[in-house]
């Protein structure tokens, strides 16, 4: 992981909607930091830097109050519904040596064998390293893969100094056979009619059948 950014903060004493709105129409975030059995301090972030850390997802950061260092992870991440901006953040106070619980983005990489799909069913994995050393992702690779072929997350090799916290067997890959465009539009047929959907003709169907009457027609002529 890359080092931690330095992120220099204000105390704040002033709270509720209206004191946030102030601070951040000044361009920062207003922001909470707790953990290891400490008083919450409530703090202002400056705007821009925070949300360029926070762009890396388990980001440690440095926080700097009073000139005093505390490194800390983002816990909990409000933004904006609609603006690209960040409206709060809860900080969880961490220490060097010590061990945390994040969640870490699976990175697929490499191509499956023709005529497959491959379904990632779980985005992340549950992992516990050093606050210091959380990992970015955890690389899967699907080289070559064939239908049928399932990988649990016990399977998965996690960067070193990485443990496992989700279940082993919980299924992060899954490669299945391909289908067709003919068996999917069979098997969207066959739903249908069981439903008792009548498909209206489309226009290449219609033109197909007009086709065919105007041959029959005229074989008809020649034969009379």
């Amino acid at each position: 992981m890359s080092d931690n950014t330095k992120l220099v903060a204000e105390k704040r004493t002033d709270f509720g909607k209206g004191a946030a709105r102030k601070i951040r129409r000044a361009g920062n975030i207003p922001a909470v930091m707790y953990g290891h059995g400490t008083d919450p301090v409530h703090i202002s972030l400056p705007g821009h830097d925070t949300m360029m850390a926070l762009k890396q997802a388990n980001a440690l950061l440095t926080i700097v109050v009073d000139g005093k260092e505390q490194l800390a992870l983002a816990k909990d991440v409000q933004r904006d519904a609609i603006k690209p901006v960040i409206d709060h953040v809860d900080l969880v106070v961490v220490r060097k040596g010590e061990k945390v619980t994040v969640d870490v983005a699976v990175h697929l990489e490499g191509e499956a064998a023709p005529e497959t799909v491959v379904t990632l069913d779980h985005n992340t994995l549950q992992v516990e390293a050093l606050a210091t050393n959380i990992p970015e992702n955890v690389v899967v690779s699907v080289e070559g893969l064939e239908a049928g072929t399932q990988i649990l997350a016990g399977a998965i090799e996690l960067p070193e100094g990485a443990t496992l916290v989700t279940d082993e067997d919980a299924l992060v890959v899954n490669v299945t056979q391909a289908i067709s465009a003919e068996a999917l539009e069979a098997e969207l047929a066959e739903a249908e009619a069981e439903a008792g959907i009548e498909r209206e003709e489309s226009d290449e169907e219609a033109a197909e059948g007009e086709s065919a009457e105007g041959e029959s027609a005229e074989g008809e002529g020649d034969e009379a």
